[in-house]
């Protein structure tokens, strides 16, 4: 026989089985005497049509079992085994098949030592349905304590997938699953359904037991946190489960109940370092990755879950050290500096033969290493680029480009190096990934615009992707001209439109008229219109078409070619799209006689969207949990998804607000800022507040929940009142009508600026909730006709200058510094911050106080003893605001800092100092 490639890939694993000649062979089953070898072929081959997705017909199938049910007749209990298997297969299209429930009962109850007992427990819970659930109620919890762990666990299982069924039920054997996930059954067969004429194959089951018996045991008492408490500790117990896979179980549900309440975080947070020490690998590997996923874990709460990583690295098994390198990876994304501590033994995993566990290496370091490592790393890398695939490149890839956004002054050889990888063979997506991070370049650090614009115009030479191409002519277009020799890049341009398709001919004459309009070199714009001019004979009608708007754009006298091919200005992108979506999808057939209205969606600056996209790239939060389906599990949100930036707020309640007939007359909204918690997330009622500003007016809109069971509150209304009520008087508070126990509600309360449009009032407002609370009747449940008046008092919050600040980019700061200083007014402040830990803390902190954009990458401190960070927003009215903070970090004294902030606009710099002196 070969054994030849050919024959591998042959298709002769299984048995190519016909279900129409099986079901002719069914009639073996009616022969006598029973034939068990032969039945068992047979009834091996209906599992398999069934289990590869095959479906037997309703008449077919009812058949079928007929036919097997007579089989019962005969004592082989390897036969019963099958029979029990196919029978329960068969339970979704065979009719009457309820009638053998009484057989398979008494099977449940064979014998200790018999094999088909589990698969009988499986096949009775499969035909039963939730009227009849109770009467195998006894049978059930009889199987749950079996000491047969096969039985046992065949019991576990199948209670979990009756319990969508017959909740009710099944909850009350929660005492005999308890004692199931107690013990510690001795080794016994498992059957697997299928057997040879010798019997079943034996698998060790004396642990599996428990990880299902605690499974069980968590969806019955997912409504009860409590319940679920007291569970994890007592299973969590040293030596309570032997199971590795239940244990498992626990560290997640534990993580969980640590992230849901804060007052079991620190229980939780034990019982997790506890089983860093367990035996079993996969153990100390969950409960480190649950340690790291924790929203807002601090160092000395993730110490030793790192410590045990890094062991983990330096052992001989190559999945051990991928899966603690890749675990550390994810963790550095967020928080870089607890991981610094093993990057001797993640850099000595570089050289490593598996090209995974050395892709992780690299990246991890990308995250956590300092700039003097940058240089040494890229060496590193060079030397393997091309020995791993595309997927593993694009992750380096994506790792360099947060690299050249912390580190701006090691752009050099960071470019050098993408320019480089840009040559090499590779798909669309990894040449995608190089021209992403060479565009990021350009943008966010200024000193890198010439050299990546050069290395982008050789690309295009010879591109074979006609979409990398047009962003590239695009942002040609964009950016050439502000260059000192705009034309050499018009060269490269043009060669496109001779030697490319149709539609990157298209996307090279709108990026060359970006060249002539409003070029005051008149031989420039020249060279354009000529070069538009031989445009307009092409073959394609799109190219004509453009060619003949933008020489039209060009000659006109008045600034309609500035403001229609250079604004900077642009729609909000995803609320554009978000209200596109809303507009084709809605339910009113008569949506469609109303066009969209494309003037309401708020335009923002090229600067604006500069700083949110340079925001949502560097950023990383902690993990936040989702819900489990069928038990605990943890998932960690991505950067992007889990913030926003101020603009992206601004847009979120845009449309909300906009839909309040009293705020039709405020105008656009210019700025909405964080969610703001005036209450503890235990007390009766939780409060939160938003400030949304306008032109002219000031909203403030109160998220109210009622936590009390038994009560609901109606006319619920926010007394706010300014510390300074001559800057602000009230004008309207829209109440919440209805608040019933854990139902959120909404209260808007506006307020006009006495200094009119575009003045910045700031105050201290003192918050009182007022409502009228009713009991609701326990037999009716209805509130009580009458109910009396209330009030409750919140916390106070500020309306600060930051409040009309709106983070802004831009590439030169120390130019920015001298213009707005030039023509603007300037305010410092010294504070002493004790209670902040470190400059790493003070920087974060200071940035959102002010709310301000980092410049030239300093939000990441490359010295923890001293910093500079450098802040440039713009104010709601438009006016530039610049700010320098200088820090210093003592042990006994904190951080000093020294506030210097200019303002182009009256007054607003001495707001913005008041925002955190």
């Amino acid at each position: 026989m070969s054994y030849g490639k050919k024959d591998e890939d042959a298709d002769l694993g299984l048995v190519k089985v016909d279900r129409t000649q099986v079901f002719q062979e069914a009639r073996l089953f009616n022969s006598s005497p029973i034939q068990p070898r032969r039945c068992r072929i047979l009834l091996t081959k209906i599992a398999l049509l069934l289990y590869t997705g095959e479906k037997f017909p309703t008449n077919e199938a009812t058949t079928l079992f007929f036919g097997i049910s007579k089989l019962f007749q005969n004592k082989d209990a390897s036969l019963r085994q099958m029979v029990h298997l196919v029978i329960k297969e068969l339970a979704n299209s065979a009719e009457d098949i309820i009638m053998v429930t009484s057989t398979i009962m008494k099977d449940t109850g064979g014998s200790t030592d018999a094999i088909y007992r589990p698969n009988a427990i499986r096949a009775l819970c499969r035909i039963i349905d939730a009227t009849t659930v109770q009467s195998i109620e006894r049978v059930m919890k009889t199987a749950i304590v079996d000491k047969n762990p096969s039985v046992s666990s065949a019991a576990l299982v199948s209670s979990y997938h009756l319990l969508p069924i017959a909740k009710d039920v099944v909850r009350r054997w929660q005492s005999e699953t308890q004692e199931a996930a107690a013990s510690t059954k001795s080794s016994g067969g498992f059957s697997l359904g299928f057997s040879s004429s010798s019997g079943s194959l034996p698998v060790n089951n004396s642990t599996m037991t428990q990880y299902h018996a605690i499974g069980l045991l968590y969806q019955m008492r997912s409504h009860d946190r409590m319940a679920l408490v007291k569970m994890v500790q007592q299973f969590g117990a040293a030596g309570a489960v032997k199971s590795p896979a239940a244990i498992v179980m626990l560290v997640r549900l534990a993580g969980q109940l640590a992230e849901d309440d804060q007052s079991l975080r620190r229980p939780m947070m034990q019982l997790l370092d506890g089983w860093l020490r367990h035996k079993s690998e996969m153990v100390n590997f969950e409960a480190a990755k649950a340690i790291c996923n924790m929203r807002d874990v601090t160092d000395a709460e993730v110490t030793q879950a790192v410590h045990v990583l890094q062991l983990f690295l330096s052992s001989p098994r190559a999945v051990t050290k991928f899966a603690a390198l890749r675990i550390l990876h994810n963790f550095a994304i967020f928080k870089p500096n607890a991981v610094n501590v093993c990057n001797p033994d993640i850099e000595a995993l570089i050289s490593n033969s598996n090209r995974s566990i050395a892709t992780f290496a690299i990246t991890t370091l990308l995250k956590t290493g300092n700039e003097a490592s940058v240089d040494r790393l890229m060496k590193q890398i060079s030397s393997f680029m091309s020995e791993i695939t595309d997927e593993f490149k694009i992750t380096i890839v994506e790792a360099i480009r947060t690299l050249c956004l912390k580190f701006p002054s090691k752009q050099a050889g960071m470019l050098a190096f993408l320019s480089g990888i840009l040559r090499d063979e590779g798909g669309y997506e990894f040449k995608r990934a190089v021209v992403e991070s060479m565009f990021d370049l350009i943008k966010f650090v200024p000193d890198s615009k010439e050299d990546a614009l050069a290395h982008l115009c050789e690309f295009i030479e010879d591109c074979e992707f006609t979409k990398l191409a047009v962003r590239i002519l695009h942002l040609l277009g964009l950016e050439g001209p502000k260059t000192s020799q705009p034309t050499k890049y018009i060269r490269y341009i043009y060669n496109r439109v001779v030697l490319e398709n149709a539609i990157v001919r298209a996307a090279a004459v709108t990026a060359l008229a970006k060249f002539g309009v409003g070029q005051k070199d008149p031989e420039v714009k020249r060279s354009v219109d000529v070069l538009l001019t031989r445009c307009l004979d092409d073959v394609d009608d799109e190219v004509r078409d453009r060619a003949a708007l933008n020489l039209r754009l060009m000659h006109e006298e008045d600034d309609l070619g500035e403001r229609f091919i250079k604004n900077d200005n642009m729609f909000s992108l995803p609320y554009f799209e978000h209200q596109l979506v809303t507009y084709v999808t809605s339910d009113d057939k008569s949506a469609f006689d109303t066009p969209f209205d494309i003037s309401k969606i708020p335009v923002v600056t090229r600067e604006q969207a500069d700083a949110e996209d340079r925001t949502k790239k560097l950023t990383a939060t902690t993990p936040s949990l989702k819900p489990p389906k069928t038990g605990p599990s943890k998932t960690a949100s991505t950067g992007a998804e889990a913030q926003a930036s101020a603009a992206a707020a601004a847009q979120k309640y845009a449309q909300e607000l906009m839909s309040i007939s009293h705020m039709e007359k405020f105008g656009g909204l210019l700025k909405s800022s964080s969610v703001i918690e005036l209450t503890e997330a235990e007390t009766e009622y939780v409060v939160t507040v938003v400030k949304h500003i306008f032109k002219e007016h000031i909203v403030l809109q109160y998220d109210i929940k009622n936590t009390l069971p038994g009560t609901i509150l109606e006319d619920v209304k926010v007394v706010a009142t300014p510390s300074d009520e001559d800057e602000l008087e009230e004008v309207f508070i829209i109440p919440a009508e209805k608040l019933e126990t854990d139902e959120p509600g909404k209260v808007y309360v506006a307020l006009k600026k006495t200094g009119g449009e575009g003045s910045m009032a700031t105050s201290t407002f003192s918050n009182v909730l007022k409502f009228t609370s009713k009991e609701i009747d326990p037999t009716t449940n209805e509130p009580d006709d009458t109910g009396y008046d209330d009030e409750y008092e919140v916390a106070e919050f500020d309306l600060t200058g930051s409040d009309y600040v709106i983070p802004t980019f831009a590439g030169n700061f120390n130019h920015i510094w001298e213009q707005v200083g030039a023509g603007g007014e300037e305010a410092e402040e010294t504070l002493q911050l004790s209670s902040m830990k470190s400059i790493a803390d003070a920087t974060e902190q200071l940035t959102k106080a002010l709310s301000l954009q980092p410049l030239e990458g300093t939000d990441v401190p490359i010295s923890q003893t001293t910093h500079q960070l450098k802040l440039l927003g713009k104010t709601v009215n438009g006016g530039r605001v610049v700010a320098n903070i200088r820090m210093a970090y003592s042990s006994k004294s904190g951080v000093t800092t020294k506030i210097t902030v200019r303002s182009e606009e009256e007054n607003v710099a001495a707001l913005i100092v008041a925002s955190v002196a």
